[in-house]
């Protein structure tokens, strides 16, 4: 199938994103993108859909189309999947008007490199890309929502889906969260990836642990969602649901971006906790922007993510505009860089993601070898998390975020995972305390107390 159609954008009165994604919740395969956190540029446009028109697939290595093995690698069938659905996109209209919503396992890494399997696959396949050309996208700053659509058919039916009486909220349970490692488990690891720095193997590694809960009941995607996003609002967050299976996102960091051929990255390298005395705040926000540790192992990572970029990009066009700058989200400040570049002409944003993919902020450097060694210590799949999420435009416009601080449920158990940049200079009670700070607002939207509030 071919579409060349113009694609029409309809303007409709405000709607709350929250209260969008509650009136389509019972569609099949709700798509969330929420920029949950105010802000001009980072957290402006937000996209909720539902009823997809096919949904790509890589399981294995192998790709599908509404579940039939296609014959094509993965890339190029996806790049051809976008290109029979394109339609023109309206000029000035919001950045994303359609094309493929959802998630990319950490594990899709393999698709791209050779990497060592040291645990079992997990549930989540490695690519999971329903396509949506009918949906809704809200502007936060001017507070102006937008029907995008073929057609006016499908624009007139999505009219009618919002008309639907939001979700009533399920009971929130509170989930009992057990750590895969222990605190001296992950300090003894902690260890053993300085001793491979010292051996020279490699210069940092992003080690991780995961908090694990399994509900009686399954969850109310919604319900959990709207915990995780009054906890820790996020500009780069999301919900994917798909049956009872569900992913919520709350990232602050975006992993990449496509605008025609302008690239943008922004890794994060460098956490402390805030508080609520300004003064303090200012001091701890202070201290993070000087720490030599922390200003270290970003570095590492925007030499990393220069290397990566100019696999693609135009000689000469990659450049770092911010290095090291303090970000402040609901519970932590972040060290965060900004990288840019411009494509190749004849690079797409898939070859794009094939060059960058996992992002360096949590793997490590040298990636390769840093992702050998995250198997050998940590042993299980990851999943969602360091995976990423968010979409690619029929038109090649692309945005995706780097998928920490988000909740995985997969019919059986939820999850979420923490870890953190092991350099030299670690200290590996002080790292263990850093997974902690970066999970704990999470945890505790699901504590006891938390859930008795919500149920309220």
């Amino acid at each position: 199938m071919t579409s060349t159609g113009k694609t029409l954008l309809i303007e409709i009165p405000w709607i709350d994103p929250m209260e969008a994604a509650a009136r389509l919740a019972a569609r099949p395969r709700l798509a969330f993108l929420d920029s949950a956190m105010p802000h001009a540029t980072l957290g402006r446009w937000s996209y909720v859909a539902a009823d997809p028109v096919g949904v790509f697939r890589v399981e294995d290595g192998r790709a599908r189309w509404n579940g039939a093995a296609l014959d094509e690698a993965p890339l190029p069938a996806l790049r051809r999947l976008l290109a029979d659905h394109r339609h023109e996109p309206v000029d000035g209209g919001p950045p994303f008007q359609g094309g493929a919503v959802g998630a990319f396992a950490y594990e899709a890494g393999r698709l791209f490199e050779r990497l060592p399997r040291t645990a079992p696959a997990g549930a989540m396949p490695q690519v999971d890309l329903p396509f949506y050309d009918t949906l809704l996208a809200l502007d936060g700053v001017e507070r102006r929502a937008f029907v995008v659509a073929p057609h006016a058919a499908a624009a007139a039916g999505l009219r009618e889906k919002l008309k639907a009486e939001p979700a009533r909220p399920a009971p929130l349970p509170a989930f009992a969260w057990r750590d895969s490692r222990s605190r001296h488990a992950y300090e003894a690891e902690v260890a053993r990836v300085i001793r491979y720095i010292r051996d020279g193997d490699i210069f940092q590694a992003n080690l991780s642990h995961r908090f694990a809960a399994t509900p009686e009941t399954a969850p109310d995607p919604v319900a959990v969602y709207r915990a995780l996003r009054r906890a820790n609002p996020a500009p780069f967050a999301a919900l994917l649901v798909d049956g009872e299976r569900f992913i919520a996102s709350s990232s602050p960091e975006r992993f990449l971006k496509v605008t025609g051929r302008e690239v943008e990255t922004r890794p994060i390298k460098g956490t402390t906790r805030r508080t609520p005395y300004p003064r303090e705040d200012f001091a701890r926000a202070q201290l993070l922007s000087e720490s030599e540790k922390d200003r270290a192992e970003n570095v590492m990572i925007v030499d990393l993510l220069r290397n990566d970029l100019s696999r693609v990009c135009e000689p000469g066009s990659v450049a770092v505009p911010v290095l090291c700058g303090v970000e402040s989200y609901a519970s932590v400040h972040h060290l965060t860089s900004v990288v840019t570049g411009r494509l190749r002409q004849g690079r797409d944003a898939l070859d794009l993601l094939a060059a960058t993919f996992p992002g360096g902020s949590i793997t490590g450097a040298p990636k390769i070898r840093a992702m050998e060694i995250i198997a050998e210590l940590e042993g299980l799949d990851r999943g969602i998390y360091c995976g990423s999420i968010g979409w690619i435009g029929f038109d090649g416009a692309a945005d995706l975020n780097i998928a920490i601080r988000t909740l995985a449920y997969d019919g059986r158990e939820i999850s979420v995972g923490a870890g953190g940049g092991i350099t030299l200079l670690s200290d590996p009670a002080a790292e263990y305390e850093e997974t902690l700070v970066k999970a704990e607002r999470l945890l505790a939207a699901f504590a006891p107390a938390a859930a008795a509030d919500d149920a309220a």
